[in-house]
């Protein structure tokens, strides 16, 4: 008998008695659907009935039919899968549904008055107001700022900074420097070199012996930047009340910008 599979329409050829006469479950070899076949139908027998005795009529032969081209044979049709009584019969395939899309809206339908083509919408991120982002960092410059003003006038203002310190020390009110303008000497030498030597005392005014802290020579050039400077260490360590000592100091090669001299505390 020949059977077609409802969902692909594909042809097989089967035995009758693969399929009986009650049916049985078969699977398309093609797109794996199955489904419950009917056995085939059991054929009428016909009972002859006899003819009236007459004469015979003539014979007639038929005429010869011209020869026809022979007609192909047709292809054998693929075979389908019969399930037996103890093999479980798989779940036919799951199709996928088409995606239907919604029709395109005419302009006359989205156009919408009221819409502003400047506001956001998903998946747009929303415009940036530049104002308020320049407000934002100005108050976290601004609190940066008080920050590190409160950290330096807690721990002090670090050593590394150009202002950091004075150029001299603050000293001992005690302790006076005496190193006036007309005992320094800036010159150059026959040879070209450039020389500076100053002179100054220094004096205990005090009721109590003092330390004698080291002494700072700055040269500054006309723009009053430091050009120069040397440490000057006191002969004496100590002044008792009412002492003095004489300091008499020379450099050479200084540069031949320096214009101003000041002397001071060296700074701790």
């Amino acid at each position: 008998m020949i059977i077609a599979c409802p969902a692909c329409s594909t042809r097989y050829v089967v035995p009758d008695s693969a399929i009986g006469v009650e049916g049985r479950t078969v699977r398309c070899a093609k797109c794996r659907h199955s489904w419950f076949q009917q056995g085939p139908d059991l054929p009428v027998r016909e009972v002859p009935v006899a003819a009236p005795a007459s004469a015979a009529p003539p014979a007639i032969m038929p005429a010869p039919m011209p020869s026809a081209a022979p007609v192909p044979a047709a292809a054998p049709e693929p075979e389908a899968h019969v399930y037996g009584a103890d093999e479980p019969v798989p779940e036919p395939p799951v199709v996928p549904r088409p995606v239907v899309r919604p029709a395109a809206r005419s302009a006359e339908e989205t156009f919408d008055e009221t819409a502003s083509s400047f506001e956001h919408e998903p998946p747009f991120r929303p415009r940036r107001n530049m104002a308020k982002l320049w407000t934002m960092a100005g108050i976290g410059f601004a609190v940066l700022v008080a920050v590190l003003v409160a950290l330096a006038a807690w721990l002090g203002v670090p050593k590394w900074l150009p202002a950091a310190h004075a150029t001299f020390g603050a000293g001992n009110p005690d302790l006076v420097l005496s190193f006036p303008s007309e005992r320094q000497d800036r010159r150059t030498l026959p040879n070209g070199t450039e020389y500076f030597g100053a002179s100054g005392t220094v004096s205990n005014v005090g009721k109590q012996p003092q330390d004698v802290p080291p002494i700072l020579i700055v040269l500054r050039d006309a723009k009053d930047k430091v050009v120069y400077t040397w440490d000057v260490t006191p002969p004496r360590d100590m002044l008792k009340p009412g002492e003095s000592v004489t300091i008499n100091e020379a450099v050479t090669d200084v540069p031949k910008s320096a214009k101003v001299a000041e002397i001071g505390w060296k700074p701790e």
